[in-house]
């Protein structure tokens, strides 16, 4: 069993140096899962697994979302390759995947097929480690507010004029009111923010809003932040219960195409 693992940054990432035979075989499942809650973003360097492999290597880990083709999602700007194109643009901005669900989904893979020239890389922050560094007077705060996520509040970052036919499109997914400190069944904290996050449930709209901007803040703070720079063949696995993503921008003909492969939520934001 080939498995040894080197942290890239003190407080997130962490890349694991192993073969696909070792990965598929799930003897090392166990203490993935724990590197990954533990860690919030792996890495694996030109592991080049192709689609079958992928999806083999995630079932190890957890339950499959049924999406796209065979269980692997085109993650690309070209309308060609991917219907879900015109959404992948709020990706530019800081989120968690599932933020208007009652489940979020666990967590993602993702390898790299084709990269752009220029940008494209992928940023990701630990709100673990953010809400275990709040002052006390936050989380003190923080414990009882409730925010309001929706869709629109994404999609107007990306087109602040939508056509009717647009908004109704959005509002169709109703938004959630979740707490903004999801209490783990682990016991750990994490925030919950992002992009889909419109208001504070009872809070005056203005007054929200600059909470909500502060706190983000706080939590993309560089010691937090995990910046992919991507190689072909890489795959990177995140947790997307404890940990916002957000990819930099590049040029939407660029040809860039990620292969993703998405874990089925095991917990309730609550």
């Amino acid at each position: 069993m080939s498995f040894s693992t080197v942290d890239l940054t003190p407080r997130i990432g962490t890349e694991i140096k192993s073969d696909p035979e070792t990965l598929l075989s799930g003897a090392a499942a166990p203490e993935i899962r724990e590197l990954l809650a533990q860690r919030g973003v792996i890495i694996f360097r030109q592991l080049a697994l192709d689609g079958a492999q992928q999806v083999a290597f995630a079932k190890t880990l957890g339950d499959v979302l049924p999406q796209g083709d065979n269980y692997i999602m085109k993650i690309s700007l070209d309308p060609k390759e991917s219907p879900g194109a015109e959404y992948l643009k709020g990706t530019f901005y800081w989120h968690i995947d599932g933020a208007t669900d009652d489940v979020p989904t666990r967590a993602a893979l993702l390898t790299a097929k084709r990269l752009s020239p220029t940008g494209g890389q992928t940023e990701f922050a630990n709100s673990y480690a953010a809400y275990e560094d709040l002052p006390e007077s936050d989380k003190k705060a923080f414990a009882k507010l409730r925010v309001v996520h929706s869709l629109e509040a994404a999609q107007r970052m990306v087109n602040p004029e939508p056509s009717y036919a647009e908004l109704q499109m959005w509002q169709r997914m109703k938004p959630k009111s979740h707490p903004l400190v999801w209490q783990h069944q682990s016991g750990r904290k994490s925030l919950v923010l992002g992009a889909t996050a419109s208001h504070v449930d009872g809070m005056g709209l203005e007054e929200g809003r600059a909470l909500l901007c502060r706190v983000l803040e706080w939590a993309t703070q560089r010691q937090f932040v995990y910046q992919h720079e991507w190689q072909v063949g890489d795959l990177l696995i995140w947790d997307n219960t404890g940990v916002m993503h957000r990819v930099l921008p590049y040029a939407f003909d660029s040809g860039r195409m990620l292969h993703r492969t998405t874990l089925v939520g095991e917990e309730a934001l609550a």
